[in-house]
């Protein structure tokens, strides 16, 4: 992910969780999902922090609310959801964000 190439205005999906005790598939969902997420147009770049035992957040970059649109009708994405909501996940919060200004520098 470059961020010197991200042009205002631009969307950040803040996914913040903490994941449960039966992570039976989350592993390969998570790897599938992400790919998938990757290939979508209007796919900027993601980051993350932490682990997922305490709490972890990952932030996805898109360029229209109609990209994010697009990939919350996704079906594999509706399957991570799903499974998100009833197995992996003790707790999460979605955040959709527009950023209407950016600044990036380097040392």
């Amino acid at each position: 992910m470059n961020r010197k190439d991200f042009k205002a205005p631009y969307y950040a999906v803040l996914f913040s969780y903490k994941r449960g005790k039966d992570l039976e598939g989350y592993l390969d969902m998570d790897a599938k999902t992400l790919e998938l997420a990757m290939s979508m147009p209007g796919y900027l770049g993601h980051e993350s922090a932490g682990d997922g035992a305490e709490h972890a957040i990952f932030i996805s970059y898109w360029k229209d609310m109609a990209s994010i649109e697009n990939w919350k009708i996704n079906t594999t994405h509706q399957e991570a959801k799903a499974k998100g909501k009833t197995q992996w996940y003790q707790w999460y919060h979605s955040q959709i964000s527009k950023v209407e200004h950016s600044s990036f520098n380097e040392l």
